[in-house]
């Protein structure tokens, strides 16, 4: 576990190098004056020189990556503006301060917003696909696989301004969803988004139910599942400590690319419910041409992905024991 561990990490941090020289070759190769992007549109002509030194444009572009590189470990001073401490993303100077101060204001909404919706779709995803698989042919099972595949077209801008116009304003069951911190007020944290929660949940457990469904389908056919049923095991304890395990592995798979994928920011969600979390962030730096910005919620949402992807190879061998990590 610990050799794979140890080249599962080294091979993240190379992979997270490669995305990290992609973007920043993309962003300030491409353009022909990335000082001006970095700045944003309402740019006085002293920021814009401000923003050419302090990115160092007049040195080959390899060099400002090793700059740049050098400011996640060890931080970096920019001229007229301060230090900025590692790890450093940049200085935004459309916001006139550090990236990561942005990031980390934003960051709890979105991780609140993410880990809420996850527990809802993963517990009713899962827990419809396995009723559904135990219930095949049966109304309940043609219910479910229906109410999926509609789940699964459906938007959700759709969905969220029905559910707005009709929750809270029409019939005012809810409040407008909004953001209390966790430590401040738990209850008011959950209430306020609560609604964001459900509607992103709708669309994520459609499919986790119709993953959940085949799989399971495919797993009480195994014969080791077979053969718990004829050693007379209780049902229960045949799908829960046998099937259940087998068809965990896929969902788990999918599970973390959408977390992965969340934490980079829910764009459309965050967007219809006016909540700022890293999405609006992202939407924000490329309406305001925030260069820094728009780096730092790419390389966030690659990282997440790629953190994500360990743990899920992890979580491999915990659920199934016929997985061997070497």
């Amino acid at each position: 576990m610990l050799a794979f561990l140890t080249r599962r990490t080294i091979g993240a941090v190379v992979t997270l190098l490669i995305i990290a020289a992609v973007t920043f070759f993309l962003f300030f190769a491409v353009p022909a004056d990335p000082a001006r992007l970095a700045c944003g549109k309402v740019c006085p002509p002293e920021l814009l020189e401000q923003a050419r030194r302090n990115l160092g444009l007049d040195a080959p572009v390899w060099q400002q990556f090793v700059a740049w590189l050098a400011g996640l470990v060890v931080g970096r001073d920019y001229e007229g503006l301060g230090h900025c401490p590692a790890p450093c993303l940049g200085y935004s100077f459309v916001n006139r301060e550090p990236v990561l101060e942005t990031i980390l204001d934003r960051l709890p909404l979105t991780l609140s917003l993410t880990f809420g919706a996850a527990v809802l779709f993963l517990l009713f995803g899962v827990g419809t696909g396995v009723v559904a698989a135990l219930r095949r042919g049966r109304p309940l099972d043609k219910i479910a696989s229906v109410a999926s595949l509609i789940g699964a077209s459906v938007q959700i801008y759709f969905v969220g301004t029905l559910a707005m116009y009709f929750l809270v304003y029409q019939w005012q069951i809810l409040d407008q969803p909004r953001y209390v911190p966790l430590t401040e007020d738990p209850i008011g944290w959950a209430y306020g988004l609560l609604l964001p929660w459900v509607v992103l949940s709708l669309i994520f457990t459609a499919n986790y139910t119709r993953i959940t469904r085949s799989t399971m389908v495919e797993q009480l056919t195994e014969d080791y599942v077979r053969t718990a049923v004829a050693k007379g095991l209780p049902r229960r304890t045949v799908v829960g400590r046998f099937a259940l395990r087998g068809t965990l592995i896929p969902v788990v798979t999918i599970f973390g690319v959408d977390l992965g994928h969340l934490i980079g920011g829910a764009i459309i969600t965050e967007t219809t419910f006016g909540l700022q979390g890293i999405g609006r962030l992202a939407v924000r730096a490329v309406t305001d041409s925030d260069l820094p910005m728009l780096m730092a919620t790419v390389l966030l949402a690659a990282t997440a992905i790629v953190v994500f992807s360990i743990i899920v190879d992890v979580l491999y061998a915990v659920i199934d024991p016929r997985v061997r990590l070497s």
